[in-house]
């Protein structure tokens, strides 16, 4: 996993919350996130971090996003994990 491929999986995860108000609304709700800031920071290794670790907590919903976008669910976990380390955090936003 280097740090293109985990920016390119957390787009693709944050295309596929947008294109559901009510998954993007939830997302939101849980990382006290306001939709300016996600507009803003849309591409931040923060916010990429936190849109996979949302989908990390709901299997469900991971396993929806890695059937219809093609990435393994195993990829995501680490993905999520460089992201953050990139980020500089601990924790999701």
């Amino acid at each position: 996993m280097d740090a293109d491929q985990a920016e390119s999986i957390g787009v693709a995860a944050l295309a596929f919350l947008a294109e559901d108000l009510q998954r993007l609304g939830r997302f939101l709700a849980l990382t006290g996130m306001g939709p300016g800031e996600l507009r803003a920071e849309a591409h931040s290794p923060r916010v990429l971090a936190a849109v996979l670790d949302h989908l990390l907590r709901d299997e469900s919903l991971l396993l929806v996003f890695s059937a219809g976008h093609g990435v393994a669910p195993e990829l995501i976990a680490p993905a999520q994990a460089l992201l953050e380390r990139q980020a500089g955090t601990g924790g999701s936003a």
